[in-house]
C-alpha cells in the first residue's frame, strides 16, 4: 500500500538523530513488555511477520509519524488482537479479560523458548522455476500500487537498475497478505544509479540498492 510508512526518498523530516551507544535497550519499562507480548503472540501463531508489518502500515499518517517505535508495535498488537477476535474493545477498556480465551495454533511461550523467539527464522524456500534474471541484467521496477502489503518502495517504481546479486527463493510477502499462502519467489539485489532515481541534481556518485522480488521486475 502507498502509506506514510514508505518514507524512502522523502525529505523535510529533519536530521536523523542517532541515539548514544550506551543507551539502554528500552527507554521505559513498558517497551520491554511490548516486545515480550509481541514475541509471545508470534510463538502462539497469532500472526506472522508480514501481517504484523501491514498492521503498522495501516496506521493513520499523523499517528504513524508521532508514535515511537514501540508505540507502533503496541498499537499494531492492539489492532490485530481486535481484528482477530482475541480481545474485545470492552476488555481493552477494562484492562482484563471478560470472555473465555481463544485457542491459538501455536504454543505457550515458555522461558526456555525466549532465545529462540528472538532469532528470525529462515524464509528461504525451494524454487519451482529457474530465476528469470541473471547478474548484470538491466531491469525495471514495475510501477505497481497494491492495496495491501508490498516490499517494493515507491521511489524505485518505474526506474531501471542492474541485478547485482541473486538472493535465492523466498516467501513472497505480497502473496501472504493478499492470498494467504507463501508463493515463493526469486529475490534479487538491484542497484540503481542515484541520478536515475533522483534526477540530474542528485549526487553523481550515489548508488542505491534494494532487494526486490521477481514479480516486481521486468526486463529493461
Amino acid at each position: 500500500m502507498n502509506g506514510v510508512h514508505d518514507l524512502g526518498g522523502m525529505d523535510g523530516f529533519g536530521k536523523v538523530q542517532p541515539e548514544p551507544d550506551d543507551k539502554p535497550p528500552f527507554s521505559e519499562a513498558w517497551e520491554g513488555r511490548v516486545l515480550a507480548m509481541t514475541r509471545a503472540l508470534g510463538a502462539a501463531g497469532a500472526w506472522n511477520i508480514d501481517v504484523g508489518r501491514y498492521g503498522i502500515e495501516r496506521m493513520t499518517p499523523h499517528l504513524y509519524l508521532s508514535a515511537s517505535y514501540y508505540q507502533k508495535w503496541f498499537l499494531r498488537n492492539e489492532r490485530l488482537c481486535l481484528e482477530k477476535s482475541m480481545v474485545t474493545a470492552d476488555e481493552l477498556k477494562a484492562g482484563h479479560a471478560t470472555t473465555p480465551a481463544k485457542p491459538l495454533s501455536g504454543s505457550v511461550l515458555e522461558p526456555e523458548d525466549i532465545t529462540r523467539t528472538l532469532v528470525r527464522g529462515s524464509y528461504g524456500r525451494e524454487a519451482s522455476a529457474p530465476a528469470a534474471f541473471k547478474i548484470g541484467d538491466r531491469v525495471r521496477a514495475k510501477n505497481i500500487n497494491p492495496k495491501s502489503h508490498t516490499r517494493l518502495p515507491r521511489f524505485a517504481r518505474g526506474h531501471v537498475g542492474v541485478v547485482e546479486r541473486i538472493q535465492g527463493c523466498h516467501v513472497y510477502p505480497d502473496a501472504v497478505l493478499a492470498e494467504g499462502h507463501e508463493d515463493p519467489q526469486w529475490l534479487y539485489t538491484i542497484v540503481f544509479d542515484g541520478q536515475e532515481l533522483w534526477g540530474a541534481d542528485s549526487d553523481p556518485t550515489l548508488e542505491v540498492s534494494i532487494e526486490a522480488f521477481e514479480p516486481y521486475l521486468e526486463a529493461a
